[in-house]
């Protein structure tokens, strides 16, 4: 029984998702996304942000282009994922997964009614 309490406290703490898979989540929706505001929405620090974009760009996933001020990103969705197990997959699979969830009419509905609120 003591084992079964512990994991199930343990259960609260994981998700599927990593926070790189967050952050470039974020990205790939608004490529002019500040850093801050990934921090904020995912919950992590900007520093941890900085490191992951700095990854994600390193990896191939992502580049960076200077715009004034500002970064603009851009998702390169044709590479592949890099656990060997969905090495045969591209990240825009899982991108797509995710963000055509967010096109969808009952999104745009939710977030037309969130507006009026």
């Amino acid at each position: 029984m003591e084992a079964m309490s512990s994991s199930s406290a343990r259960g609260d703490q994981w998700t599927f998702l990593t926070n790189h898979a967050r952050v470039l989540l974020r990205i790939a929706r608004d490529p002019e996304v500040r850093l801050r505001d990934i921090a904020a929405g995912i919950g992590i620090t900007e520093r941890a942000v900085q490191i992951i974009v700095a990854d994600l760009e390193v990896a191939g996933y992502l580049t960076r282009t200077r715009v004034g001020r500002r970064n603009r990103y851009t998702v390169d969705d044709s590479v592949a994922l890099r656990h060997p197990s969905e090495a045969d997959h591209p990240v825009g699979d899982l991108l797509g997964a995710f963000l055509h969830r967010e096109d969808t009419p009952e999104a745009e509905l939710a977030e037309a009614e969130a507006a009026t609120r």
